[in-house]
């Protein structure tokens, strides 16, 4: 990380059009794609639950709606900050924009729901309808631009890409490089994430099998005070 941002403020030069403000994309597009990167893992881990039936992957799919929520806010506002000076404003309501915008909310909706509905395998199956339909969103936030030409620029990487894309270029080495750095960042929180669910859940099962014991002990008691 401390490699790519050397080279966003440092080695790339500053872009004729825009200025230094053009400098964000380099954080912006990667946190983007870590925010439609985290519905995909949330929706595979719950795809995955509701075939395996296995709490691994449930734990692996809440751990990536806590940290894509967060690269999805973190996408509106760069795009916001980056939006202003260019656009002169800091919120339109083009496509790609409004996608994004509902992902966040897809990952709200789903932590909020994770949150209040009672315990239990139905909150995890629900859960994970919901986490299914919201991946869904990411192919069109990605294609977003070229189906609505509006303020977004066309695709310049991936598949949907223009043929002359200038990955070649300095921009592309160092959009490269940080797309790499942000994912890595992503899988660590992920993981570290994942392992706090761990250990809460394993709390939760002592403590009710605490409890059982306690109840097991308190019949014991009664019943040979009866006798």
């Amino acid at each position: 990380m401390g490699t790519t941002l050397w080279l966003i403020f440092v080695w790339v030069p500053t872009e004729t059009n825009q200025g230094a403000v053009q400098r964000i994309l380099y954080l912006h597009v990667p946190i983007a794609w870590g925010a439609m990167m985290g519905i995909v893992v949330v929706s595979a881990g719950s795809f995955l639950y509701l075939w395996k039936k296995n709490e691994i992957w449930d734990r692996l799919a809440v751990a990536s709606a806590e940290v894509g929520v967060v690269f999805g806010g973190l996408a509106l506002l760069t795009g916001m900050i980056w939006a202003r000076p260019v656009w002169a404003v800091w919120w339109t309501g083009e496509a790609k924009l409004t996608t994004t915008l509902i992902l966040f909310f897809i990952y709200v909706a789903y932590l909020m729901f994770r949150a209040y509905f009672p315990p239990g395998t139905q909150r995890q199956r629900l859960a994970a309808i919901i986490a299914i339909i919201g991946a869904i969103d990411t192919p069109i936030i990605y294609f977003a631009a070229n189906l609505w030409s509006q303020a977004h620029p066309p695709l310049i990487t991936g598949p949907a890409a223009d043929s002359e894309s200038s990955l070649g270029t300095s921009l592309g080495v160092v959009l490269l490089a940080s797309t790499i750095s942000f994912t890595l960042l992503f899988i660590l929180l992920v993981k570290i994430r994942y392992k706090i669910r761990k250990s809460e859940d394993e709390i939760k099962q002592l403590k009710q099998n605490h409890e059982l014991d306690s109840v097991k002990l308190h019949n014991i008691s009664q019943a040979r005070g009866t006798s």
